[in-house]
């Protein structure tokens, strides 16, 4: 029987410093492959690959595609593509982001629980939003395990909180001690197999760059009065089991409150336009009664003056909407 010998690990704001500590305390001789996909700006991955060196006994390498895995190793996630484990080799994908982000943590857990189901442990680290919580779900329903940093060891409590409200966690533990976890937990025996999800192979081919349209989306999402952010195409809810998402017919993929947040953006943006443009108009309509009365039209340049003094009003309230919080922040647990 194999061991749990696919470790996937995802992180963002606040993960560096409890993945140092994970790699830290794994042993050189590992008889696993690790897998690390953090959100990290394009240029980001050579401060990352020197955080990770310097941690671990283990060797670090950036992902190739066609790497061969071997154990022992760490691969890191290379900058903008996703990074899929796709039986015995490393592929990176093109497909779409996810979340707004490539590589995204959770086409990694899914190609992870699609080709080594029980051997794969899970570890969602802190982050904001909920990337790597459908990816964990995969790797839980596929057989896998699931390990979540305990949210209020976390420095962003987000990605964790919602890795527990979608999957059943095997463990949640504070992030010093998940090294430590690993390095048992990849001794033991692979439970069973189950069977796999046809929608996770789907969403595997699609990071990859496979090309989706409306037909191949009907097979796992059905359409909603919703739009892509990032094409303007008509949105799709995913309909599986984890949190709820949505995908457009390209491809690009969200989980409801990285949708939300990427709104809320938009409408700060349009609200500000606005405004320019309400209070561009109040300032013609305020010359133009300012000619009504050196015209002597005083009938005229009372009538835009009430106009600018209505457009201004309508700029106070814009104003007063922007100052308020359109998300309401939940208190910190």
């Amino acid at each position: 029987m194999p061991n749990r010998d696919i470790i996937v690990i995802g992180g963002s704001s606040g993960a560096t410093a409890p993945l140092k500590d994970i790699l830290g305390r794994l042993p050189s001789d590992l008889p696993a492959a690790v897998f690390v996909v953090l959100h990290i700006p394009a240029r980001g991955i050579g401060i990352l690959s020197t955080v990770a060196a310097a941690a671990g006994k283990l060797p670090v390498r950036e992902a190739e595609n066609g790497l061969k895995i071997e154990h022992g190793h760490v691969y890191l996630g290379a900058p903008d593509h996703h990074m899929l484990v796709v039986d015995g080799h490393i592929m990176l994908g093109r497909g779409p982001r996810e979340n707004m982000v490539r590589p995204a943590i959770d086409p990694l857990f899914r190609s992870a629980a699609l080709y080594y189901g029980p051997r794969v442990i899970g570890v969602v680290l802190s982050g904001l939003l909920s990337d790597g919580a459908a990816g964990l779900s995969a790797v839980k329903r596929c057989g896998g395990l699931a390990l979540v940093q305990d949210p209020s060891d976390a420095l962003a409590d987000e990605m964790p909180l919602r890795a527990l409200e979608t999957t059943t966690a095997d463990l949640c533990v504070p992030g010093f001690r998940i090294g430590d976890v690993l390095s048992d937990l990849v001794r033991e025996q692979a439970g069973t197999a189950l069977p796999i999800p046809p929608e996770i192979k789907l969403e595997v081919e699609i990071a990859a760059g496979e090309r989706i349209d409306s037909q191949t989306l009907s097979r796992i999402a059905d359409p909603a009065p919703l739009t892509c952010p990032a094409c303007g195409g008509v949105l799709s809810e995913v309909k599986t089991i984890g949190p709820l998402r949505f995908r457009c017919q390209v491809g690009h993929a969200y989980t409801a409150d990285a949708l939300a947040h990427e709104q809320e953006s938009r409408v700060d943006e349009a609200l500000r336009v606005a405004l320019r443009i309400i209070n561009e108009r109040a300032e013609l309509v305020h010359r133009m009664a300012e000619d009504g009365r050196q015209s002597g039209r005083i009938a005229v340049a009372r009538m835009y003056d009430a106009r600018a003094a209505e457009y201004r009003e309508y700029a106070n309230l814009i104003r007063r909407v922007m100052l308020e919080s359109l998300d309401p922040k939940p208190s910190k647990h």
